[in-house]
């Protein structure tokens, strides 16, 4: 069967100037059949083609996440969601409600994310006497925001074994109390690599209610391929499972960590490595060289202006390891991911690559389209030495509006006006996409855009007036630019003939309303490879943009 879309805006991110009529595609296939005026188009229809009147809506490319991680967003939707907590007492109260809704008898932990201590009454993490206070018989741990620090109550402690005996991990922090030494809750960075496993297994998911979740929130977003940003090998088997199983209705991009199981995974799971197989595939490697800016474990090369004095974060990984693995990803043809948020991890990552160019060559190690991840605080040299290696400029520029003045504060008006800094990327040619690092904050493409077109804070401050975009440089972040890290440019991102139908529907044309009000529209139908996954166009819509006749 065939559907035939006519009546409203059409944006193909073929060509900035392009403003066809109509599109067909054929929902057997899954594939764009045309492309052109309501005359040329409609000529190719049949009596049994579905008519959809857009109504003055606006068909486009379904988005592309660039960086994410579902199965993180699929367990944390079934947490206690701490995001709106203001205040201990809250978090508590958060936590305590969630226990009694779920038979607190019955539980063996308890895990909450989402709460951020910069927007906390007491601007401060809360310690395991906080979480004692939710419950002194289950292991409590909370993770923040940034997913890189958490804090846990004294059972959880008890648990994982952390004394004021052990060692801080390489690459981590354990929080001690002042007098004592010891252990307080507080755990930074590999420090959650102590506990986090631990409780995982301790907790009960409703696996179906996850595998509906995990998607949920993309598919309503627009997006119909997605990441999985940081896969372990359990991460690998729930995906396999899920796709065995023919659950996945988007496509799942994973990226095993190259220094956890990273090599066993590529070794073992060839079958998903680079090709969907029941829409999961392998894409290359991962590294995570530091932590949040926000959080202030992002590993910078100046001093944080708050805090301890000349305090810079701190490195995941030592330089050696990372040239090792980073050479490792090139020698093996293989594309890598980098978490790079303070500009000296950044340096890092691209004395490591710099020299894997050297030894297998530069055009074959650019043709392999790394990728920087977060692009915080990456300075101008440092992207100037990203062009030359064909570097792709994955940029979390949400953090514009999320924590913006933050970074001000942290790092200062000239850092922190080139945090995020997509306008300098892209004068220096290099390819950007746009990612918000679900579940650290929504799958939300248009709030994105948004940010990168308008770059204000939540305080209403302009954050980098000269790093502001264009609303088309914006769009081609997170539908062409996208699937071109993901070597799927001739595939999706973009309405062409012959390229899969995967599309979305938005109540308004981001190129036809005002810079403010792009994260005002709305997502109101969801389409992969030509069939409907998502609608609210039939309960909400002017009845005029249901399905009609020609």
């Amino acid at each position: 069967m065939k559907r035939l879309y006519y009546g409203g805006s059409i944006i193909t991110m073929e060509q900035e100037t392009d403003s066809p009529e109509a599109v067909l595609i054929d929902t057997e296939t899954g594939r764009i059949e045309a492309v052109g005026t309501l005359e040329e188009v409609g000529a190719l229809v049949d009596e049994d083609t579905e008519k959809a009147d857009l109504a003055g809506a606006c068909l486009m490319p379904a988005f592309i996440d660039a960086h994410s991680h579902i199965t993180m967003t699929g367990q944390m939707s079934l947490c206690a969601d701490l995001s709106d907590c203001g205040s201990f007492d809250e978090i508590v109260e958060t936590l305590q409600k969630f226990m009694k809704d779920r038979g607190q008898s019955n539980l063996k932990a308890v895990l909450g994310f989402g709460y951020d201590q910069n927007f906390l009454e007491e601007q401060a993490h809360p310690d395991r006497h906080v979480l004692d206070r939710a419950s002194e018989e289950i292991p409590v741990i909370i993770m923040h925001v940034s997913g890189h620090l958490a804090c846990a109550n004294s059972e959880a402690l008890k648990l994982a074994g952390i004394t004021r005996d052990l060692p801080d991990p390489e690459g981590g922090v354990i929080g001690r109390e002042k007098d004592s030494r010891e252990p307080n809750g507080y755990l930074e960075e590999a420090g959650m690599t102590l506990i986090q496993k631990l409780i995982q297994e301790k907790l009960e998911f409703d696996y179906h209610a996850m595998v509906e979740r995990m998607q949920e929130i993309y598919i309503q977003h627009g997006v119909t391929t997605v990441q999985e940003g940081a896969a372990t090998k359990e991460g690998i088997q729930m995906l396999k499972n899920i796709a065995d199983n023919h659950q996945l209705k988007i496509d799942v991009v994973a990226y095993p960590m190259l220094n956890d199981d990273g090599k066993e995974i590529m070794e073992t799971e060839q079958e998903f490595l680079h090709t969907y197989k029941n829409r999961l595939k392998i894409g290359g490697y991962k590294l995570v060289l530091d932590g949040s800016p926000q959080a202030r474990s992002a590993w910078m090369s100046k001093p944080y202006l708050t805090g301890d004095e000349g305090y810079c974060g701190y490195p995941w990984m030592p330089d050696k390891a990372v040239e090792e693995a980073v050479q490792y990803a090139v020698d093996h043809k293989e594309q890598i991911l980098v978490h790079c948020n303070g500009d000296a991890a950044s340096e890092q990552y691209l004395n490591a690559y710099e020299h894997a160019a050297e030894q297998s060559g530069q055009e074959a190690a650019g043709n392999l389209r790394p990728v920087m991840i977060h692009c915080q605080t990456v300075r101008n040299d440092q992207l100037d030495r990203m062009a030359k290696l064909k570097m792709i400029a994955s940029v979390f520029v949400g953090h514009v509006w999320y924590w913006g003045d933050i970074h001000m504060k942290n790092l200062g008006p000239e850092r922190g006006n080139h945090i995020s800094p997509v306008k300098d990327a892209l004068d220096r040619g290099i390819l950007v996409t746009f990612h918000q690092d679900t579940p650290v904050t929504k799958p939300n493409m248009l709030h994105s855009i948004w940010c990168a077109v308008n770059r204000l804070s939540r305080n209403h401050q302009v954050i980098g007036e000269n790093q502001k975009v264009s609303v088309y440089e914006a769009l081609k972040a997170v539908t062409i630019n996208a699937a071109y890290q993901y070597f799927e440019e001739n595939e999706k991102g973009s309405i062409k003939a012959g390229k899969r139908a995967d599309l979305v529907i938005l109540d308004k044309s981001p190129l036809e309303v005002t810079p403010d009000a792009l994260r005002e529209i709305q997502v109101l139908e969801t389409i992969k490879d030509g069939k409907c996954i998502f609608s609210t166009i039939l309960a909400t819509a002017p009845a005029s943009v249901a399905k009609t006749v020609l």
